[in-house]
């Protein structure tokens, strides 16, 4: 058996019809406007060869697994990443549990036993700043290369700008980390969103006149924006509604534990135990303490002025 075989991933779970592919590889964490510019190339690159259009990612991110102290938080769990990609044209997408033995495949091994092998790549396309392999080093170039060596062709789609910079899982992490979800909505090309369960609370917000809905904070390593109040959106079962979020320590409180707290205006039902999604719309400020309940009431009454007056401009709100 030739070294390169040895320990090799699962072959091919393609159909046995499909005779060749245009794929793209990478982790697309946030299937940003960038990734989406590379997937909506291999959908009309594959329709125009008559070939199949092919996703190929991983299960998690891989520096989880190869330095695992500067794996990032995500922008998309696997689940959130199956349903946005559910919504594509792309004919296959697969998902491959990135392990150690695949963290070591040059990046001739990963073309040979990965991408042809497996996924019988005819039309390999890029981004701009693909790196793939160990250690990613295998660049364009590499990939140009191997393709002339191999038969198979490569393109490379260049970067998305967004302002005066191009569109990337680090700059929405960036943006997230500063609490601007307006600039990550523009990069993603969709609001920042997290989904998570209705839990009880300790009822304060019911006592302040603001009834809010507790919601636990989602595992799987998912990136929640900086600390503050928020104007966002919920879906709940067949609703979609506009509110206010806390995210955050609640210093009025002292001893309370940080919280993620929904009010959703002019809404009145028993959520308990839905799963909510809350997309992130707008900033408004910072977590601040104050002296008394009562100024705390007069700031949350700004809040929603504030945020009526945001739904209003954006024609969310009659």
């Amino acid at each position: 058996m030739p070294p390169e075989s040895r320990g090799r991933i699962a072959r091919s779970g393609l159909p046995t019809d499909v005779g060749g592919t245009v794929v793209t590889v990478g982790t697309f964490d946030g299937v940003h406007r960038g990734h989406q510019a590379v997937l909506e190339e291999i959908e009309v690159r594959a329709e125009r060869r008559n070939l199949f259009s092919v996703l190929v990612t991983f299960d998690r991110h891989p520096l989880t697994v190869v330095r695992p102290e500067d794996s990032p938080e995500l922008l998309t769990t696997p689940d959130e990443k199956k349903a946005i990609l559910a919504q594509t044209g792309l004919d296959y997408v697969a998902f491959l549990p990135f392990t150690k033995t695949l963290s070591r495949y040059t990046p001739q091994q990963f073309i040979r036993l990965v991408l042809l092998e497996r996924f019988r790549v005819a039309e390999l396309v890029i981004g701009w700043d693909h790196g793939f392999g160990r250690s990613r080093s295998g660049s364009i170039e590499t990939a140009r290369r191997l393709g002339k060596e191999l038969g198979f062709a490569v393109d490379v789609v260049p970067a998305v700008i967004s302002g005066k910079r191009s569109v990337s899982s680090t700059s929405i992490r960036a943006c997230l980390a500063n609490g601007d979800v307006q600039d990550a909505w523009r990069q993603l090309g969709r609001p920042y969103s997290f989904r998570g369960p209705v839990i009880h609370g300790f009822g304060r917000g019911r006592d302040l006149g603001f009834p809010t809905a507790n919601i636990r904070a989602p595992g799987g390593r998912k990136l929640l924006p900086k600390a503050g109040i928020y104007a966002v959106r919920a879906s709940l079962r067949n609703e979609i509604r506009e509110g206010l979020l806390h995210l955050g320590p609640r210093p009025t409180f002292v001893g309370s534990p940080p919280s993620i707290e929904l009010y959703l205006l002019d809404f009145d039902r028993d959520v308990y135990g839905e799963d909510v999604q809350v997309d992130f719309l707008t900033r408004l400020r910072d977590v601040e303490p104050f002296a008394s309940t009562a100024e705390l009431i007069s700031q949350m009454q700004r809040d929603r002025e504030r945020a009526l007056e945001y739904f209003a401009a954006q024609g969310l709100q009659d």
